[in-house]
């Protein structure tokens, strides 16, 4: 049963990476580095299917998870599974830093929630309060740790902790990621259903940020390329993708948002950053991350990752004039969402 089931959740998980595959064979059992990845907010919606997820990576050697409260009982629970990570559940303030001491990676789902009628935006004040407190205890117990940020608005939190970072010293723009990868698994998905092609071969940049128009999919540079879109369609596609996270919380009714495909990108992203860090070549995603790509200081587009995080960012490649109008339209917004971020973190 057991082989059964890893064999199935390895071909699940698999899908939908671009150039590298979730539950690598790159090495042989027992070989893998050791790795710890603690998880930031690991008893919430995202954060309990994102510690199963990881749970079953065989990258991660150490898993470390922490939440306000609830998190021993996650911990009892995903520790039963027989796959190699041990696993160590923290609750509270002054648990935090035991959680964080030594990590590699740490990712953070920690915040609340959207919720019908609300937008990224409306979580700022509560979220950018979470994120800095976190990246406070970062920078002084793992200040070495890859930081995936998946906590909403990403837009700003993402430069949140950047200042925070920046004022205790230990600022690396290499290992400072906004997670955008759940926007290229929604990309791909609906690219595949209305080209008709599989969904598994699909792969598909975007650009920008983590909210509404910001977020700009590539669907020019999309492989398989498809001769059967109009452009209706793909300004249908691109909207979709850009309301993704809104169709989720509607579908919802008030009980939750994209929580389960959330923790689904998280790890897939986390896993090549692990992937880049046990000098995997050739990992690339694409992140939210400092970048001179635009003339914003932060901006998603393809990283290459290894063992010190970005390796390299990479350009946009051949826009279409609809992308083109794309790009500067998310422009505005993105750039008052960056600067909303630092301006909280250096007045608070």
């Amino acid at each position: 049963m057991r082989t059964h089931f890893l064999r199935y959740a390895d071909a699940v998980l698999r899908r939908g990476a671009s150039s590298s595959q979730f539950f690598p064979r790159a090495f042989s059992s027992g070989s893998f580095p050791e790795r710890k990845v603690t998880i930031l907010g690991a008893a919430g919606g995202i954060g309990q299917p994102l510690s199963l997820l990881m749970k079953l990576n065989p990258l991660v050697s150490n898993l470390s998870l922490y939440d306000i409260a609830g998190t021993p009982g996650v911990a009892a629970d995903v520790s039963h599974i027989n796959t190699r990570a041990e696993v160590e559940g923290y609750a509270g303030d002054d648990q935090l830093g035991k959680a964080l001491d030594g990590s590699d990676v740490v990712i953070i789902p920690a915040g609340v929630p959207r919720k019908p009628g609300m937008t990224r935006d409306d979580l700022f004040n509560i979220n950018a309060g979470i994120v800095k407190s976190l990246a406070t205890a970062i920078a002084k117990y793992c200040p070495n740790a890859l930081v995936n940020m998946i906590s909403n608005p990403v837009n700003s939190t993402v430069p949140i902790a950047a200042e925070v970072f920046k004022k205790a010293g230990t600022f690396d723009e290499k290992r400072l990621f906004g997670v955008t990868t759940l926007d290229v698994v929604r990309a791909k998905t609906f690219y595949a259903a209305k080209a008709k092609v599989p969904v598994e071969d699909v792969n598909v940049s975007v650009v920008g940020g983590h909210a509404g128009i910001t977020i700009l999919p590539l669907f020019s540079q999309a492989t398989p390329p498809s001769n059967s879109l109009s452009h209706e369609d793909i300004k249908a596609l691109t909207k979709r993708t850009q309301d993704g996270g809104t169709e989720v919380v509607e579908a919802k009714a008030g009980k939750g948002s994209a929580t389960l495909s959330m923790a689904y990108a998280g790890a897939v992203f986390a896993d090549a950053c692990l992937k880049g860090l046990n000098g995997v070549s050739d990992i690339v995603e694409c992140s939210f991350v400092q970048s001179n790509v635009t003339e914003l200081p932060f901006f998603a587009s393809k990283v290459r990752l290894g063992k010190n995080g970005v390796e390299e960012v990479l350009g946009l490649g051949p826009l279409s004039d609809f992308e083109k109008q794309g790009l500067e339209n998310l422009k505005p917004e993105l750039k008052a969402s960056i600067e909303k971020g630092i301006k909280f973190a250096r007045e608070n």
